[in-house]
Order: C-alpha cells, then sequence, then structure tokens
C-alpha cells in the first residue's frame, strides 16, 4: 500500500528533548459523495529511509480539514534524527488497524526522508533562531493570483541552515503569516473554507514547506490572520463569524502542533481556552503570546492581552530561572509610536516593565513583526546599569506593493512615555532595515547576535546587544 506524502506540511511543531509534533494534512478522496477514510502515518528512519523503527498511525480528521499531528515520542536530547510521514486510504477506524500487517505492506517510495534534531538541554549551549513576520501571498481579485515570490525568503533561511555553520533550532513566525483580507480592499477571507484555503496556498510553497518540515516551526497571530487592525473596525457580526471562522482555521494549521495541546499517551490532546504558550529550547525559555485576540478597546482603559495571560507573563517572567526570557509579542513594544501597538497600551507596557525593573530580573529579550521593518535596540536605565532589556523587530517576510501603506513613526532613541515616571530609555539602537528579510539570533548567556538577511539571502545588518552585568 502506498503512502502518499502530505499536501500541507510536514510540518515539525513543538520539538523537546523527549518528543516532536508533527502536522500533515492530506488531499480527501470522495466515493460516492462520501470521503474515504484516511490515515496519518509516520515513522523514524535512517538517512536513506532503511533501519526503520516501527511506524505510528493516527487519524486524519475531516473536521479538521483532512489534518492530523503525529508525535514521536522516545528522542534523546540533541541528536540528529531522521522521519518520513505521510498518509494512505483504508476503510477502518484507526484503532482496528492491523498495525502490524500494515508495516510489513507499506509502500514509502514516494515519501521524502526528513532531517531534524530534538532539542538540546545542556546548559551554556549557543540557540540560533530564524524569525520574522508579514509574508503576503495571495491577491483576492478576479481571478485570484498567487504570488510565490515570498517563497525565495524561505528559501535563504533553509539554505542558511543547511549549508551555514550555524543549524537553527528554531523558525519563530510572529504574525501575518497569511493576509486574509487580501490588503483590506477586495473580497476578504470570511468563511472557514477560505481561511483554510488561504492557509493551504501559503503553507504548500515548496521552500517554505521544505524548511518548516525540518526546523521547529512556533508560531503566533497578527491582525492579518483575522483582519487588518483588528478589532478596530470589527462589528458584533464580526466577533461571532469572521473571528470564529479565522481562529477554527488558525488552531488548525498554527496552534495544533505548538506545545499549546498538552501530550497524552503520545497523542496531542485538546488545549485550554488560550493562544499563548511557552517552550524552552537550551538556555532560552520562550513566552509565545497572544498580542491580538485578547484586546479590550471599549470602556476603562484598553488592554492588549488579558489579566490571566498578564499574570502568567508576569510569573513567568519572575520565576527566578535566571534562564535567557524570550518574550514573542506580535506587535512593537516600543519602537512604533501608534495606538495599535504596546505603545498604545501603556499601563500593561508599565506594569511589564516595572515587573522587570522592582524584581530585578535580566537576561529578557522582546521579540516582535507587524511594522514592515528591522531593527534593534536596548532599554536602559541611567540609575540601574544593570538593567537591560533587548528588543528585536523583524518584518516583512514579503510585501509586494510599491507604495508605503503604513506610514508608521519609530522612536529609536531617548526616553519613552510611561505613566510611572520611571526614566526608560532607548540605545544602542542599529538601523532600521525595510527591505523584505529576516532575522537570525545567535542568542547566549550573556548577549544576542542579531543578523538581518534579505530576501534573497544577503547580509543587510549585523548587531551584537549584552544583557548586561
Amino acid at each position: 500500500m502506498k503512502v502518499i506524502p502530505f499536501q500541507t506540511g510536514p510540518i515539525l511543531g513543538a520539538t523537546d528533548g523527549s518528543s516532536a509534533r508533527i502536522f500533515g494534512r492530506g488531499e480527501p478522496q470522495l466515493v460516492n459523495g462520501q470521503s474515504r477514510m484516511a490515515h496519518a502515518v509516520i515513522r523514524l528512519c535512517g538517512a536513506g529511509g532503511g533501519d526503520a523503527l516501527p511506524p505510528r498511525f493516527f487519524k486524519l480528521n475531516p473536521n479538521f480539514d483532512m489534518s492530523a499531528v503525529c508525535v514521536l515520542t522516545g528522542l534523546v536530547p540533541g541528536r540528529p534524527y531522521h522521519y518520513q510521514a505521510g498518509y494512505f486510504f483504508l476503510e477502518l477506524e484507526t484503532e482496528a488497524l492491523d498495525t502490524a500487517t500494515l508495516e510489513r505492506h507499506l509502500d514509502w517510495s514516494d515519501v521524502a526522508v526528513v532531517p531534524f534534531q530534538s532539542a538540546t538541554t545542556s546548559q551554556g549551549a549557543l540557540t540560533t533562531v530564524a524569525f520574522g513576520s508579514c509574508r503576503y501571498a495571495r491577491r483576492k481579485v478576479a481571478p485570484a493570483t498567487f504570488d510565490d515570490r515570498g517563497d525565495k525568503t524561505f528559501r535563504s533561511i533553509l539554505d542558511l541552515h543547511l549549508k551555514g555553520p550555524l543549524k537553527l533550532d528554531a523558525l519563530l513566525m510572529c504574525g501575518d503569516q497569511i493576509y486574509a483580507d487580501g490588503l483590506a480592499f477586495v473580497s476578504p477571507d470570511t468563511s472557514f473554507e477560505e481561511f483554510l484555503s488561504h492557509y493551504r496556498d501559503v503553507f504548500s510553497q515548496p521552500h517554505i514547506k521544505q524548511l518548516m518540515s525540518q526546523v521547529p516551526t512556533y508560531m503566533t497571530l497578527d491582525d492579518h490572520e483575522i483582519e487588518n487592525d483588528w478589532p478596530a473596525k470589527a462589528t458584533s457580526k464580526d466577533v461571532v463569524t469572521k473571528l470564529q471562522a479565522a481562529l477554527n482555521a488558525y488552531r488548525i494549521y498554527q496552534m495544533s502542533h505548538s506545545p499549546l495541546h498538552p501530550l497524552s499517551n503520545g497523542r496531542i490532546a485538546s488545549p485550554p481556552d488560550r493562544l499563548w504558550y511557552t517552550f524552552s529550547i537550551g538556555d532560552c525559555d520562550f513566552f509565545m503570546s497572544d498580542s491580538r485576540t485578547e484586546r479590550r478597546l471599549d470602556d476603562g482603559p484598553r488592554t492588549m492581552i488579558s489579566q490571566s495571560q498578564l499574570d502568567a507573563l508576569l510569573a513567568w517572567l519572575g520565576d527566578g530561572s535566571g534562564r535567557v526570557k524570550v518574550f514573542v509579542t506580535s506587535v512593537p513594544f516600543w519602537e512604533a509610536t501608534s495606538d495599535d501597538k504596546w505603545h498604545g497600551f501603556r499601563e500593561q507596557r508599565d506594569a511589564i516593565l516595572e515587573h522587570i525593573r522592582i524584581n530585578r530580573i535580566r537576561r529578557v529579550l522582546i521579540l516582535a513583526g507587524d511594522v514592515h521593518a528591522s531593527l534593534s535596540s536596548e532599554l536602559r536605565l541611567a540609575s540601574d546599569p544593570a538593567f537591560r532589556i533587548v528588543s528585536v523587530v523583524s518584518s516583512p517576510f514579503f510585501w509586494p506593493p510599491p507604495l508605503d501603506l503604513f506610514k508608521l513613526k519609530f522612536q529609536i532613541s531617548g526616553p519613552i512615555p510611561t505613566g510611572t515616571g520611571t526614566p526608560y530609555e532607548i540605545v544602542n539602537a542599529s538601523k532600521v532595515v525595510s527591505a523584505d528579510n529576516f532575522t537570525i539570533l545567535r542568542i547566549q548567556f550573556d548577549r544576542v547576535g542579531v543578523d538581518v538577511y534579505g530576501r534573497k539571502g544577503e547580509l543587510l545588518d549585523s548587531t551584537t546587544h549584552f544583557f548586561g552585568p
């Protein structure tokens, strides 16, 4: 029986020292108008596909766009592996499969062998991360067209991973992985099927598909997964219809392979009712925030995130681990002076900064996207030389329109406005890169190297920031 390669995926998601989650979607087959029963299958194997361990079987769920998240378990930290993953059709429930017989008769010849590495747990190891945001792809016009030029960005990231001196430990995608609103001008996505189709198009391009199959990929969303500047212009109908359709598709394609889903007996279980999550690599702890869907813009103080997320973030920052704390938020924390960014939510920003200052939390790194520019800087206090927060913004992966539609103002020096009177000041800013780009971070216990590359792989800027004494 032929194993069929996934049409979308495989996407290597949350990967720790002992397990890896791999997402895949198959193309349904209809017989007499009914979808045939489909099963995902995954196995660890040698570099050439031989010497394979027994495969594991998972149901491709029609309710989740014929997708599944397969889980590899029993891994050893920091070790290279190879896997194959695909699917097949058989009119039996997955639990009723004769797996021993199937194992002998599965034909894997059409399925690629994919290399990856389990996460290191060693202290003092360099953590290398590629990150960015904002990949425009599909023009919603009649007829609809797909712009595949942005896939060159991911080819360049893949080349650095495969050919460069440093292997990537993770790929972080900080929002606007799709532009569901079609630039908010013509025929935006509104239905569940439209959002699903958009994800299939974007995540099935050859270079991003190959990159995400072998580098652990962690995602969070921003406004264009729903509509521009969400929820500033949302109606009550949008909240009930568009938002729910967008988030259901987002949960399938971006959240299902994340650490948000707990593991139970080697399979993913239902996630909690939130979109933010945490994970760790080497000496780094990551907090992937939801900086978009919990916003409150109505009566009372404007809030970027819910109180429960804020409480969790502050507890995570102050847990006393002494590790590098990497806070990932889809919009800039201090660089962009727009009310859509953290600049417009100062009470919560003040709460985070004061928590870091008062509790003397060190080694804090903030990552963001959104603004179609890349830069890095530090926040300092003259009265406390040990206080230092590093911020890196990376955007866009690809943005084709020739006009500057944003006209954003950036603050890259001087004091930031606060309601606390604490004189936080931006210093050591890099140059601002506005071309299509991505960023490679080289994170160590005392510093972070920031290399900004153009879409075709050319180095545009290189900066090192130190976390301080």
